[in-house]
This record gives structure tokens, sequence and C-alpha cells, in this order.
């Protein structure tokens, strides 16, 4: 079989989606060409028009309408005013928590982890703005839900350190978390004692 370019170039898209390889692939590419109009044309416009309609919000890294535009005095996402912000690392572990329906807050999605071994992670995540919502939302408590793995705990220090000169309550999910667990993997048995049995870290207020 002669190889098509644009077939080639969007198997090798779909392998890259987590869980998937070049076979499974292969077999989706030629599930959508063999049902062109019930699947391929409406998810090809499904996907340009989330492409172009959603986005991630810049404060607090969570989904959006790209039509709005939020800021750090009141969120456009969530009317319901909270005290408390749970940080994720991704917008799957905001879901996970989310469907628990263990937790009742604003979530601030960081985008990933600080590596130990790379500095200038610390930059592309959404840490900065974590710290100008304290400030100007009179949050109470900051609960880091990051995964229980080497970078989770990097991360969660690095934010810890970066809060410490707001004085606001920070803890950290606890029993049920197993070492090296994802937050996303959890389910909700396990969050919800998690959340219940969370623990100050070293610079809470309390």
């Amino acid at each position: 079989m002669q190889k098509i370019d644009e077939i080639e170039e969007l198997i090798k898209l779909i392998a890259k989606l987590p869980g998937l390889g070049p076979k499974s692939a292969k077999r989706i590419v030629l599930k959508l060409i063999n049902t062109r109009d019930e699947l391929l044309k409406p998810m090809a416009s499904s996907l340009a028009a989330v492409y172009k309609n959603v986005s991630r919000c810049k404060i607090c890294g969570t989904l959006k309408p790209a039509s709005i535009q939020c800021n750090y005095d009141s969120c456009k996402i969530i009317e319901k005013k909270y005290d408390k912000i749970c940080v994720v690392e991704n917008i799957s572990d905001q879901w996970s928590i989310e469907n628990s329906e263990i937790y009742k807050g604003y979530f601030h999605i960081l985008g990933g982890t600080v590596s130990s071994t790379q500095e200038n992670r610390k930059e592309d995540l959404l840490i900065d703005s974590l710290v100008e919502r304290v400030k100007k939302n009179k949050i109470q408590e900051v609960i880091i839900a990051t995964s229980a793995t080497v970078e989770g705990q990097t991360t969660a220090y690095y934010i810890e350190d970066s809060l410490k000169k707001t004085n606001v309550k920070v803890s950290r999910l606890a029993q049920g978390l197993p070492v090296g667990g994802e937050i996303e993997n959890l389910d909700d048995g396990t969050l919800f004692s998690a959340f219940k049995n969370r623990s100050g870290m070293g610079n809470s207020s309390d």
C-alpha cells in the first residue's frame, strides 16, 4: 500500500496521546477513514472548534471559553465565593476531584510540576498567579494536591515557600495517598481519605 503523507502524519499525532502507540493509532485512523461522515468529519469540526473557542486561563489554569477575560479580583468562571484553593498539577486531576464531590472550593491548575533537575520549569508554572489569588481573594487555606512523586513533592515545597509571606494556611493531602501515586488514578474513597486527613505544612499560620 502506497503511503499517504496526511495519514502518516495523523497516525504520528494520535500515537502521542496517553495510552496509545503506533499500532493503536493506526487502528483509530482506519476507523476514522472508514466512517468519514459519521466520525471523521464531525471530529475534525469539533477539534477545530475547541482549538478556536477554548483556552486555558492564565490566572488559575482551568479551561474556559476563549471569549471570557478573567482577572484576580473576580472569577468569571465560578460565581460562588470560596475561602479555599486546591492546587493540582493538571486539569485531569481537577476533574477527578470534582467528580468525587469531596471538595468545594477554587482550583488552581499548575500545568505540570517543578522538576528537581530543571530549575527553569518553575517559571513555566502558575505559582506566581497562585500567590496573587491568595492575596486578593481572602483565601484562608491552600490545599496542595500534587502527586506523591519526587516531582510532586518538590513542587509542594516550592509552593509552600512561595506562600510564606501570605500567612495563609497551607495543607497537604495525607493518608491514603500512596507513594508515587497520581491524583487522577485514585478512587473516590482514597481521595476522600486524603482530603479528610490532610495535614498542615511547615509554614501554616496555625
